[in-house]
């Protein structure tokens, strides 16, 4: 049986929510199933509910007018999407979609004005999530614009791994997504996937990078050699 309350209280959003609130928004959540790659929002769209991933895996991205896509992340069980167009106002930024089947809890934007127009003190819980999400933003930027190909490929597989590793180090991502992530060919993400392999800072397999020497990866991104 999935336990709500760990889903809710294991993301930053939520940390320090009191008891009473936090059985509030619980009493409010509904679950709403998707099928692989079926959409749970698009690009653009009003913003109507954010959502906590219970099982499965959502896909967020933008893509170009001829079909490019970048990648913005892979959200996992105990992540939260959505919330920033419900506090403020504007429509979607990216599209999210299912990869595999994928269940999630839903608290819709009226749901959520009322608790927070009942009790206005709580805001102050979710405005350092808000914060986080855009330092991220910001260093995603920063990074792309200032760091070579070898220091950004380091910096996201160093995100990856603390943010959606089991502890082992592995990381389940196709290294068409990391492309994607990066904005930069396949091929070129290859050679560098490569070129650490043969360092001995990780190990490719299918689907997925294993990260075995994190201080190293921590030298590449930081511009220093492997």
């Amino acid at each position: 049986m999935i336990d709500k309350r760990d889903i809710l209280q294991g993301n930053p959003l939520m940390v320090g929510l009191p008891a009473e609130a936090l059985d509030a928004l619980l009493a409010k959540c509904r679950l709403r199933r998707l099928v692989d790659g079926e959409y749970l929002y698009r690009q653009h769209e009003a913003g109507e509910a954010m959502y906590g991933v219970l099982e499965g895996r959502i896909r967020l991205s933008n893509s170009s007018r001829d079909g490019r896509e970048l990648l913005v992340m892979l959200v996992e069980r105990g992540d939260w999407i959505g919330e920033v167009s419900l506090f403020d106002g504007e429509p979607r930024s990216h599209d999210a979609y299912a990869v595999g089947d994928s269940l999630l809890l839903m608290i819709s934007r009226a749901d959520l004005d009322s608790l927070l127009e009942a009790q206005p003190q709580l805001y102050r819980y979710f405005l350092p999530m808000l914060c986080r999400k855009l330092r991220l933003a910001l260093s995603y930027v920063e990074v792309a614009a200032l760091y070579p190909l070898s220091a950004r490929l380091a910096l996201r597989l160093l995100d990856l791994q603390a943010h959606y590793s089991a502890g082992d180090g592995e990381v389940m991502v196709p290294q068409e997504d990391l492309a994607k992530m990066l904005a930069v060919s396949r091929q070129a993400v290859s050679r560098e996937l490569k070129r650490l392999e043969k360092a001995g800072v990780i190990a490719l397999a299918y689907g997925k990078v294993c990260v075995l020497d994190s201080d190293a990866l921590r030298r590449e991104a930081e511009g220093g050699a492997v």
